[in-house]
């Protein structure tokens, strides 16, 4: 590491850069209020391993060129966010059988020259749950949204649950997904799909015993408000918003209505964790991780 004296005369400890230095990153857009920099590269510092995190913005309609770059750049590993864990699959070479089965990306690490798309969303989520409620077999649940993480949730409660019901703005993307949990589970779990409104909130929300939102942060706030005015949170649910924004009212009132909540902040750094491990071969300081994505969230802007 390097020092650097700045005109207030702080000390910043800065990576030393060589050509030696592997290089793993974050594609999507946005990605400016990304946390993964930070978590990933407090990680590489406390192991002492020669590796730094970048964030590449990468538009839609760039991403076939994106993936160029990380081939010929010799990029050895990337996450995946929003709007490519979809379409990234058909510019890999390998995909393993989660990714696969979900449909869905959301890390790509090089083995042998060869890029691999995997997915750690779905396992991520799980062992963020299994600190709120020691068991989800036999719950009833809700996901609220259809996109990449909403198939990697469902795709693992899929094997737990004994019901599941997917809410989204456009019903068809939640039905795509209703057949797929058909897929997974056979008969064991029982889907369905509706539209996102008022009247299915109160349907498959009041009935429900876990509450899973994946819509991105700018939508979900009507919703919420609607969930906390009807009174469809509270005592004996448990929640998590895959958001990890500072301020979360939602969650807030969940909490005092007394469900058991969590927001994304922990899930993130257990994704991170499972990429760190596909990347380095090593076990990841999630303890490091963790406290590097809660002093991040507290000095972001957003």
């Amino acid at each position: 590491m390097n020092d650097l004296t700045i005109a207030s005369g702080t000390s910043l400890s800065l990576p030393t850069i060589s050509g030696a230095t592997k290089v793993c990153g974050l594609i999507g857009d946005p990605i400016e209020h990304s946390l993964s920099p930070a978590i990933h590269n407090a990680a590489f510092r406390s192991l002492d391993i020669d590796f730094v995190y970048v964030p590449f913005r990468v538009r839609r309609g760039e991403l076939a060129e994106a993936i160029g770059g990380i081939r010929s750049l010799g990029v050895l590993g990337v996450n995946v966010t929003m709007p490519h864990k979809t379409d990234v699959l058909r510019f890999l070479d390998m995909i393993d059988r989660t990714a696969r089965e979900i449909g869905a990306v959301n890390t790509i690490v090089r083995n042998d020259g060869r890029l691999q798309g995997c997915n750690t969303d779905g396992q991520a989520a799980l062992a963020s749950l299994a600190n709120l409620r020691s068991s989800l077999s036999g719950s009833t649940a809700v996901i609220l949204g259809a996109g990449g993480a909403a198939r990697a949730i469902a795709y693992h409660l899929s094997k737990m649950v004994e019901e599941l019901a997917i809410l989204n703005r456009t019903r068809s993307k939640a039905s795509r997904i209703t057949a797929k949990i058909r897929m997974w589970s056979g008969t064991r779990t029982s889907c369905r799909s509706q539209g996102l409104n008022r009247a299915s909130l109160r349907k498959e929300v009041s009935r429900a015993s876990l509450l899973v939102n994946t819509l991105p942060v700018h939508v979900f706030p009507r919703f919420g408000k609607i969930l906390v005015q009807e009174k469809l949170v509270g005592r004996g649910m448990t929640i998590l918003d895959v958001n990890y924004q500072r301020e979360n009212e939602f969650l807030a009132e969940a909490q005092l209505a007394g469900a058991k909540v969590a927001d994304g902040l922990d899930m993130l750094v257990r994704q991170a964790a499972l990429s760190f491990r596909l990347w380095t071969g090593r076990d990841a300081p999630i303890d490091v991780m963790r406290g590097a994505a809660i002093q991040a969230r507290a000095t972001s802007s957003r």
